[in-house]
């Protein structure tokens, strides 16, 4: 069975990206709708590399500059907030800087919506569902009266007011289209890059035979398909994610149901909110990371579980990792249930080029599993597709 490296093409110098390639990149500077101003500079960092005809194009770490091109704010609960950035050089320490023409085509886990000019378009507060409560609280008040009143205190205890302004801190994802052929003469390593993992068939043999699909607590059913192995300590795991930019979960409580009601009604997000229980071979994951932006509705997240195998002298661990894409009501489940991207091995590329780019990652390999369903489904029904193969990670 053949091993292949992940994300390790061969650099080309002096090469094109077509128009319509996709440019991963993640902010470096704040803009907001309300703060920012046309004209401001932004700058970002390209988080994995852009492919061309045969190999990398551009590499990881290398800086995207531009500017905000316009910023309106909502000051009522009817308006719509508006931010637009424009990215047009590339560049490197020592690099003559490259221009790049492209259109902003997403803002990863975002409640705002991107149109066709690439603005970031905010939500309308009016229509919340914190605003809906209010709009029923003020027809009881009308008729019932203080009945009304004490509703509305008891809620504004609990749900605050939505901030519908658009706001990108530091570390948001986006994820540009280039409209012109993107050219890079600079240097071809800028970010780290991982080499290959050494014993490569003992490390297939370990990866073939690691159970790859989870179990819902409750109700049982089988769920997520493992698709990320690591290799290394608790603490250098631990690290990696926290140097990617990933959040642990909170435990599922009262306490962490309250906080997730609340990110729903406010139309906000809840970077530690707790995840599911899956079981792998009945056993709950040692480790549950995500990362959103500011909705809870989206978010990248994953689950991790101790294995008793070692593999270079250091501990081994499998993951399922998937991408939340929405949340609708479960009435089956009396909850809210999050649905997920149905292609797994975007949410497994995801995982790989955080890490990489956090420079936790050693060594790095793809490994085929003959045993893995190619489509399933998980424990909420969700479609599950996948070309079966682990991204193995040795982590430093």
């Amino acid at each position: 069975m053949r091993l292949a490296p992940l994300c390790l093409a061969i650099a080309l110098l002096g090469a094109e990206a077509p128009k319509g390639t996709e440019i991963h990149l993640r902010l470096k500077t704040k803009a907001a709708s309300n703060t920012s101003r046309a004209g401001d500079a932004v700058e970002a960092v390209l988080t994995r590399p852009v492919a061309g005809a045969g190999g990398v194009v551009i590499p990881s770490g290398v800086i995207a500059r531009g500017k905000v091109k316009e910023a309106k704010p909502a000051p009522r609960p009817e308006d719509r907030a508006l931010l637009a950035l424009e990215f047009t050089e590339l560049t490197a320490p020592g690099a003559k800087a490259a221009p790049l023409a492209a259109t902003l085509k997403q803002v990863e886990n975002a409640r705002e919506g991107v149109d066709k000019e690439g603005r970031i378009l905010g939500i309308q507060a009016s229509e919340t569902m914190t605003a809906q409560m209010d709009r029923g609280i003020d027809r009881l008040s009308q008729r019932l009266g203080r009945l009304g009143d004490i509703l509305g205190a008891a809620k504004s205890a609990v749900v605050s007011k939505v901030d519908a302004e658009i706001v990108c801190e530091p570390g948001t994802d986006l994820i540009l289209e280039a409209t012109q052929p993107v050219r890079w003469d600079g240097p071809l390593t800028v970010g780290p890059v991982p080499g290959e993992i050494p014993n490569l068939t003992d490390l297939e043999r370990l990866a073939v035979r690691q159970p790859f699909q989870t179990t819902a607590a409750s109700p049982p059913k089988p769920s997520d398909l493992t698709n990320l192995m690591f290799v290394g300590t608790e603490e250098e795991l631990a690290q990696a994610f926290q140097s990617a930019g990933w959040n642990t979960a909170a435990e599922l409580s009262a306490k962490s149901k309250l906080e997730t009601f609340r990110a729903i009604a406010e139309n906000r997000g809840y970077k530690e909110a707790p995840m599911s229980t899956l079981l792998l071979e009945g056993e709950k994951a040692a480790f549950d990371f995500q990362k959103q932006h500011n909705t809870f509705a989206a978010r990248h997240h994953l689950r991790i579980w101790r294995r008793p195998d070692t593999f270079l002298g250091k501990p081994v661990w499998v993951c399922g990792a998937t991408h939340d894409t929405g949340i609708e009501f479960s009435a089956e489940n009396k909850t809210f249930i999050h649905k997920i991207d149905t292609m797994i091995d975007r949410e497994r590329s995801k995982v790989v080029n955080d890490l990489i780019f956090g420079g936790r990652v050693q060594g790095l390999a793809l490994i085929g599993r003959p045993a893995v369903p190619r489509e399933t489904k998980n424990a909420t029904g969700d479609e599950v597709k996948t070309d079966g193969r682990v991204a193995v990670l040795l982590l430093r």
